[in-house]
């Protein structure tokens, strides 16, 4: 797995299980089995490689809560930093698909033409759009499949529900629905989210940070030499 997918799972299950919200052990032992920390974050837009979702849920968490303290000052974002926390982990959970159908499918072309020589067609992923929803899937938007999986382990709050639902704003099927009816929590999250999407993440992944090199040992100081 790609170092960066592998600090960024991290982040997520240790970021998650510091909420100790009941049920968030038994959510994110669902989140590995349907394949969260794995998935691509989109059809052909940011992130859409092999573990681009759980990269991008990693940047939509530390964007939120870094924006969140400025937003809402010290106190208010101690007691609202688990909720953020909470919707910033799961807004995308709906990327895995429900009802054991995964959310995006491989998007396969043609590979060449079939010749007398290989008569068979062969077919490859697409490198401009990896992926595609699956077409198998009735059309639910994955926001709110994100609360339905959520749902089955633990317990969102009123906010916090309707954050994760809304959380694509004014872009998303329900924008006509949340005009003039913007949350704080809500509006936090997807500032966090449409940031990283569009002006953070390319398609591919990130190249890892290379350790910056150590600093040779300074050279002994010379002894002055006496004067003859």
């Amino acid at each position: 797995m790609n170092d960066v997918v592998m600090e960024s799972a991290a982040y997520v299950r240790k970021t998650l299980r510091a909420t100790k919200r009941p049920g968030i052990t038994d959510l994110l032992d669902h989140m590995e089995e349907v394949g969260f920390f794995t998935a691509p974050a989109s059809g052909g837009n940011h992130l859409c490689c092999d573990g681009g979702l759980v990269v991008h849920t990693a940047n939509v968490m530390k964007l939120a809560e870094k924006a969140g303290k400025v937003f809402f000052g010290p106190e208010k974002f101690k007691e609202m930093r688990n909720s953020i926390r909470i919707v910033a982990g799961l807004h995308d959970l709906g990327k895995c698909g429900a009802w054991n159908k995964v959310y995006y499918a491989e998007n396969m072309i043609k590979d060449g033409r079939p010749t007398k020589a290989n008569p068979e067609q062969r077919y490859k992923r697409s490198d401009g759009k990896p992926f595609e929803v699956n077409k198998g899937l009735v059309h639910i938007d994955h926001p709110m499949l994100s609360v339905k999986e959520a749902d089955l382990y633990i317990e969102l709050t009123e906010e916090e529900y309707f954050a994760i639902l809304y959380h694509d704003g004014m872009y998303g099927s329900l924008a006509y629905y949340l005009k003039g009816h913007e949350r704080p929590l809500q509006t936090l999250l997807h500032f966090a989210d449409y940031w990283s999407a569009q002006f953070e993440e390319m398609k591919s992944l990130p190249e890892p940070e290379e350790e910056p090199a150590a600093a040779p040992d300074p050279e002994p100081e010379k002894e002055d030499l006496p004067f003859n």
